[in-house]
């Protein structure tokens, strides 16, 4: 892909997005501005089903909306509200933790730098950017497997790994999409995009891919 023709690609994403799926994340930072949920619901949501989240992170915030009410409960009650999403024992224990942690260290604040968040059990630089750019509304680049895959599949970046996409990404993308590439790009690979077998035969941005890596497609 030619460096100018990301502002083509991402315009013709925009227009197709109404029509996809929203991420769960994405639809409860919608819903209210809250850096802990945001934060909460991007832990339930690892390895789990955007459905299963949506339901899951209900359930939770029902009952505790905030660090001061989730330190109140027990590991088992929060596993028992986010069942069935994945590890779920494990994410109970994170959450826990990090809301006793908020209590303790940040009078029940979620931070808003990098450095603070990556210092949580369970949060990694993926995790922190949704924080700071769907909870803060601050600048950064969420890169989840789905950013990572179409980046390379579209030839704008050449990449390994997540970190390293975000990298590239940070030095080339232009600061107005920073924040709503993940959408975007979740969305699109949700909906179309798919990591085997992508709908390449009616997909709106063809002509910008390179299809690195495809081997089969509809």
């Amino acid at each position: 892909m030619k460096v100018d023709e990301i502002h083509r690609v991402m315009a013709l994403l925009r227009e197709e997005y109404a029509s996809w799926r929203t991420p769960a994340v994405t639809i409860v930072a919608e819903c209210e501005r809250s850096p802990f949920k945001v934060l909460v619901s991007c832990i339930i949501s690892l390895r789990t089903k955007d459905e299963v989240t949506a339901a899951a992170s209900a359930r939770m915030f029902a009952r505790a909306d905030s660090a001061e009410r989730m330190l109140k409960l027990a590991e088992d009650e929060i596993a028992a509200l986010i069942y069935p999403a994945g590890f779920y024992r494990t994410k109970a224990g994170q959450i826990h933790g990090i809301a006793h942690r908020l209590v303790t260290e940040f009078g029940g604040n979620v931070p808003d730098e990098m450095e603070d968040l990556l210092r949580f059990r369970g949060v990694g630089r993926k995790t922190a950017n949704l924080v700071l750019t769907l909870g803060f509304g601050k600048p950064g680049i969420c890169v989840d497997t789905h950013v990572h895959r179409i980046c390379n599949r579209l030839g704008y970046v050449s990449t390994r790994s997540p970190e390293q996409t975000e990298m590239a990404l940070r030095a080339q993308l232009p600061g107005e999409y920073w924040i709503a590439i993940n959408d975007l790009l979740v969305a699109f690979g949700q909906n179309h995009c798919h990591p085997i077998s992508p709908r390449c035969t009616t997909c709106r941005i063809a002509e910008f891919c390179s299809r690195v890596g495809v081997k089969t497609s509809r």
